[in-house]
């Protein structure tokens, strides 16, 4: 899946394939999936919003959003310096998109063949 979203006035290539977990993985060290559960735990689906008593980690958040950017597009610089080129970079505004592209990484296509 790939999307284009506007930050800061640029058009920014966003892709999720399945490489995204192995650089996730390169990168930061952590599991995808893990952190990827951790904040579909706190975010509230319909809303975006953070569930009241949960927290989230921005950090976790931006970490998954830069290795959608370098999936799209290697040459981006590191996480610091690729967000440091933004005068404002509004995670909050398209959460949505990169829920949906990073959960993207995660489905399957075949449908099951099992009956309930």
């Amino acid at each position: 899946m790939e999307k284009i979203i506007k930050i800061d006035g640029k058009d920014i290539k966003f892709k999720s394939t399945a490489a995204y977990l192995f650089k996730y993985k390169a990168q930061f060290g952590r599991d995808a999936i893990q952190d990827m559960l951790e904040v579909s735990e706190a975010i509230d689906p319909k809303t975006m919003e953070v569930k009241e008593g949960k927290t989230l980690s921005l950090l976790v958040f931006y970490d998954m959003v830069w290795t959608l950017a370098k999936t799209a597009d290697p040459t981006i610089p590191p996480p610091e310096e690729w967000l440091d080129g933004f005068e404002e970079f509004p995670l909050v505004d398209h959460m949505g998109d990169w829920m949906e592209m990073i959960r993207s990484t995660f489905k399957g296509t075949v449908q099951s063949k099992k009956k309930a």
